[in-house]
């Protein structure tokens, strides 16, 4: 049976092939779209490209100017901040909504404290607080520059199937999240995500207003636990925190209407789709 997911992503990424720029000796893969209203910038996880989006990208690309960038093979989360800055700056998008989910998160949340000036609001999603004591903990632990990417990737692939196995729902994201870590994303691109993290650098102090900063996080993500959702909503002070009831460690494809409707609400957009009144999705 195909899966549903895959196509439209593929179908999606065909439309929308993605871009390749060179900053600062490091090579970003990025989807540009929309040429009017509120600038977005999201930023994808370890297990995702741009296009790992393109239900958000599909629902706002009329009504907003939005850019979905791919990891390059080298760097880490200070030097990607200041790349971001430039690609932004390149494609007139002087002030922007920046969404970072997981790996992505912590990126944004850097980018913010770093680029005050061009961030207008901040949205950090499934992620963590500090990288203190990440290097200790698989997959980090291992040699990350000499471990065999068999390896590496089959680490990846027991958690998803582990996951599956408990939300067999989910079959169809697990296996796109499979066929990116499987080899979508080419084995460089993989090893920089991981050592991004292992040898991040804390985040500086953040000094954006409450009403600018927004968290996203779900009730049974698997790679975020409650401590560690508290503390980075604790760090950020956000004016509004959302919590999916479900949709475990990626919302944006498990429940992107709801996704899309926290967009519009966060971008100051009219809210087109499925409402979060039905107790799927709090915001507090």
């Amino acid at each position: 049976m195909a899966n549903r997911l895959i196509a439209a992503r593929d179908r999606f990424a065909a439309l929308h092939p993605e871009q390749r720029i060179l900053i600062n000796d490091r090579e970003w893969g990025y989807v540009a779209v929309g040429d009017a209203g509120p600038s977005l910038l999201l930023i994808p996880g370890t297990l995702g490209r741009g296009d790992i989006f393109w239900q958000q990208i599909e629902a706002l690309e009329r009504r907003a100017r939005i850019i979905a960038v791919t990891y390059p093979k080298n760097g880490g989360v200070a030097e990607w901040a200041s790349d971001l800055a430039e690609l932004c700056g390149r494609n007139g998008l002087d002030h922007v909504t920046v969404l970072g989910s997981s790996l992505g998160g912590y990126l944004a949340q850097y980018f913010a404290a770093t680029y005050p000036h061009m961030t207008e609001r901040l949205i950090a999603a499934n992620t963590l607080h500090s990288v203190e004591g990440i290097a200790s903990r698989p997959p980090y632990s291992s040699d990350l520059n000499k471990a065999p990417i068999g390896e590496l990737r089959a680490g990846f692939i027991r958690g998803l199937g582990a996951w599956r196995d408990a939300h067999p729902k989910q079959a169809e994201l697990i296996d796109l999240l499979m066929a990116e870590v499987g080899g979508r994303i080419p084995e460089p691109e993989l090893r920089a995500r991981l050592n991004a993290l292992k040898r991040g650098p804390e985040l500086p102090h953040l000094n954006l207003p409450r009403d600018k900063i927004a968290t996203i996080e779900s009730a049974d993500d698997p790679l975020i636990p409650p401590s560690m959702r508290e503390a980075v909503r604790a760090r950020l002070k956000p004016s509004i925190a959302y919590r999916f009831e479900w949709g475990g460690h990626f919302p944006y494809v498990a429940r992107p209407d709801l996704y899309v409707a926290l967009l519009e609400e966060q971008l100051g957009l009219p809210v087109t789709r499925e409402s979060w009144s039905d107790g799927e999705l709090r915001a507090r």
